[in-house]
């Protein structure tokens, strides 16, 4: 880290904003953070006093319960909104929500939405600190760095974040995933080299201008990363057939026991969650060797400490405007 750098930013929005200095320094410090949950009393006074409030208004349970245990381990009290049940339903806006939580004394808000850009609205709404948790299609910064995070420390990097050298794949439905926005971003600052692979209704070339390499062929590409992670296909999300069918897309890019063989003995294999076991990834894979599933697990924790620790060291706004939120 060099000399006089200070974490600037009062919220966490996605990773295209922040700089390779800024991603390093933040998994620094959940380097700090890992300590405290193998600790016989796993609590640290490093947020006592704060109050986050986690604002969910899309199902979510990896996320929601990780941000909810890291700033109980912080000392923060914690505050669970859900959209479902809540005055949304009947027609009160993102902003105006927001706004009468933050008038009970919250200092952040975790925010999770369907809509994209969702949670720079937020941002130029409130005069606390905002982390996007995953808005629409756009990022999910903290899975991006806990996925940087997993790799970094599983191949030797954690010391210098440095992932020069390392290619990783990821498989499946980009053009519906945050998560590999965030990654894509991450990785790519960090230095690695990002192949996307999967039906090109799903992977559209485009993201080649992002800096990625894009591919439909995944038995060509596993042979030569270092790392594939694999992506849910969102169903939910799909309009139309994007590929023939399920039995077809999980022979073309279902990660079995099979199609590892093709790949590198140490590759190591990754997964966001929730899984489609037997669609995108075998259940002998997932819980194999190769996975660091759970680590990634593991390590949100002390990823998400850290966002919550850096966002609120910044000194809060003392007036709302709608300008630059960053």
């Amino acid at each position: 880290m060099s000399k006089g750098y200070r974490w600037p930013h009062r919220h966490l929005l996605g990773l295209e904003d922040l700089s390779a200095q800024d991603i390093r320094h933040l998994l620094r410090t959940a380097v700090g953070f890992e300590g405290v949950s193998t600790r016989s009393v796993k609590k640290a006074p490093t947020l006592r006093g704060k109050v986050v409030a986690n604002l969910f208004f899309e199902d979510s349970t990896r996320t929601s319960n990780s941000f909810a245990l890291a700033a109980q381990r912080l000392s923060a009290d914690v505050l669970h909104f859900s959209g479902k049940g809540s005055s949304v339903s009947k027609g009160e806006t993102l902003r105006d929500t927001a706004r009468t939580i933050e008038a009970m004394g919250v200092d952040v808000m975790v925010c999770r939405h369907h809509h994209s850009g969702a949670a720079v609205q937020l941002a130029g709404s409130v005069g606390c600190s905002v982390i996007n948790a995953g808005d629409g299609q756009h990022e999910h910064p903290t899975q991006g760095l806990l996925d940087a995070f997993t790799i970094a420390k599983r191949l030797g990097r954690l010391e210098t974040l440095d992932l020069d050298g390392l290619t990783v794949a990821i498989v499946g439905d980009i053009t519906h995933s945050r998560v590999a926005r965030s990654n894509i971003h991450g990785l790519l600052k960090l230095g690695a080299r990002v192949v996307l692979v999967g039906p090109p209704t799903l992977v559209p070339k485009a993201f080649v201008d992002m800096g990625c390499e894009v591919s439909s062929d995944f038995d060509a590409v596993l042979p030569h990363v270092d790392v594939v992670n694999m992506l849910r296909v969102q169903f939910e999300r799909i309009a139309g057939h994007a590929f023939p069918s399920v039995r077809e897309y999980a022979a073309c890019f279902g990660l079995t026991t099979r199609r590892l063989a093709k790949a590198r003995p140490d590759v190591l294999v990754m997964h966001p969650g929730p899984m489609n076991r037997g669609l995108e990834i075998d259940s002998a894979v997932a819980d194999g060797p190769n996975s660091a599933i759970l680590e990634q697990v593991a390590h949100g924790l002390a990823v998400r400490m850290a966002s919550l620790f850096l966002v609120t060291s910044v000194k809060p706004r003392t007036k709302r405007s709608a300008s630059n939120p960053v």
